[in-house]
């Protein structure tokens, strides 16, 4: 009997444990590995974070769409021995065994190693994280209401790429109940956004990137671009903009996005990775180890003009799942991989600033407004239904397309 063992429960790995148990009845057996017994929609982090959905919105148990003949153990992986074939996890004396592994281990917040940064800032990777900064806003909202210390009410956002745009419109949403809270006007309540680059959300064309930014600034949420971090300290951001001196902004809660890399145990485990991710083969394998599948964030897959790797997105670790659980099926069917290679097609990008505002593109057309609003969540929705099944959709999918 083959053992396949996948090793994460995001996006990419448990839509591959999905499929396979679907695809493979007999003759295989399926381990699947993950710390948390929960899946959870990286996506939707931001309004956790926020407060604007509860964690239980954006995450379902893991044993809610895996079959009782699939294998799961919670647990921290802690090395992985190519060579070997085997998969150490921190709380099992005894190893994984396997004839084909998926790595699906996930990202980690990268600092850039800008002094201060891991310290004192808060990152936002995960649903505890995201919950952690809600906590915090929260917490210095009541403060307010005893030191009235203006900075309470001060929420930086450092970094003003993808994540940063999102997280500024869900605390605007917000801004009304944390005003509440701290018993002052919503104007009162500043977010701001820090970014190094004064071209923002170079994802989008330059006409759709200056509307999300007037967007986002019509919203009352100080942008400040073109200004690079150069440290954070407790409370406080120091950055420079340009060419000027230093300046400083002190802040309450200081928030991390400035940016990912995948899990850092893939350099530590030998594979030959850079900021955590492997340049795969056209079959998503490592291209010293045959057996071994890389996918999702830990994942670099090059497009045909071969000049950057395809952003980490969602969208494209559901689609390297797909054509993992294909391959590994025709391998252990056939004894040889699929004859296409892994090929992906956007289908576009779409950014919400709150629950009713958005920006994007999606199959061809620019989109603003309400329609951009509506497909973010029918998006949602999509992965929700590829991973989760139609029991997870009706739970939590994203219905309130009219506004």
């Amino acid at each position: 009997m083959k053992e396949v063992v996948v090793l994460g429960a995001g996006y990419a790995g448990l839509k591959t444990v999905v499929l396979l148990q679907k695809k493979l009845k007999t003759n295989v057996h399926i381990t699947l590995v993950d710390r948390n017994n929960y899946h959870y929609e990286a996506t939707d982090l931001h309004e956790a974070a926020a407060g604007t959905q509860s964690a239980s919105r954006i995450t379902y148990p893991i044993s809610d769409v895996i079959n009782p003949q699939i294998t799961f153990i919670q647990d921290e992986v802690v090395k992985i021995d190519p060579d070997k074939k085997t998969v150490k996890l921190a709380g099992h004396e005894e190893l994984l065994h396997y004839d084909y592994c998926v790595l699906g281990l996930g990202f980690v917040s990268e600092t850039f190693g800008i002094p201060g940064a891991e310290e004192n800032a808060l990152p936002m990777t995960n649903v505890k994280e995201a919950l952690a900064i809600y906590d915090h806003i929260i917490a210095k909202m009541k403060d307010y209401r005893t030191t009235h210390n203006p900075d309470d009410l001060q929420i930086v956002i450092c970094g003003g790429g993808f994540t940063g745009i999102e997280l500024a419109g869900a605390l605007v949403d917000a801004r009304a109940s944390y005003a509440k809270i701290a018993g002052v006007s919503p104007d009162e309540i500043k977010i701001t956004l820090i970014e190094a680059s004064t071209r923002l959300l170079p994802m989008f064309s330059e006409k759709l990137a200056e509307y999300g930014v007037n967007l986002v600034k019509s919203l009352n949420v100080q942008l400040l671009d073109g200004s690079r971090i150069s440290k954070i300290e407790p409370g406080k951001v120091i950055y420079k903009h340009g060419d000027d001196d230093e300046e400083s902004l002190n802040a309450g809660t200081i928030i991390w996005t400035t940016g990912v890399s995948g899990n850092p145990l893939m350099e530590e485990c030998g594979f030959d990775a850079k900021r955590g991710r492997v340049i795969v083969t056209d079959h998503l394998t490592d291209p010293k180890h045959d057996d071994i599948y890389i996918i999702g964030d830990v994942a670099a897959v090059m497009p045909p003009d071969g000049k950057r790797p395809y952003p980490t997105t969602a969208q494209i670790a559901l689609a390297m799942a797909d054509y993992t659980a294909e391959d590994i099926v025709s391998r252990i069917k056939t004894g040889k991989h699929e004859a296409k290679s892994f090929t992906y097609k956007s289908l576009g990008t779409v950014a919400s600033v709150g629950n009713t505002r958005a920006f994007g593109e999606a199959m061809g057309h620019e989109l603003r407004g309400y329609p951009a609003s509506a497909m973010k969540k029918i998006i949602a929705d999509r992965s929700l239904l590829e991973t989760g099944g139609l029991k997870e959709l009706f739970a939590k999918g994203r219905f309130d397309l009219y506004h």
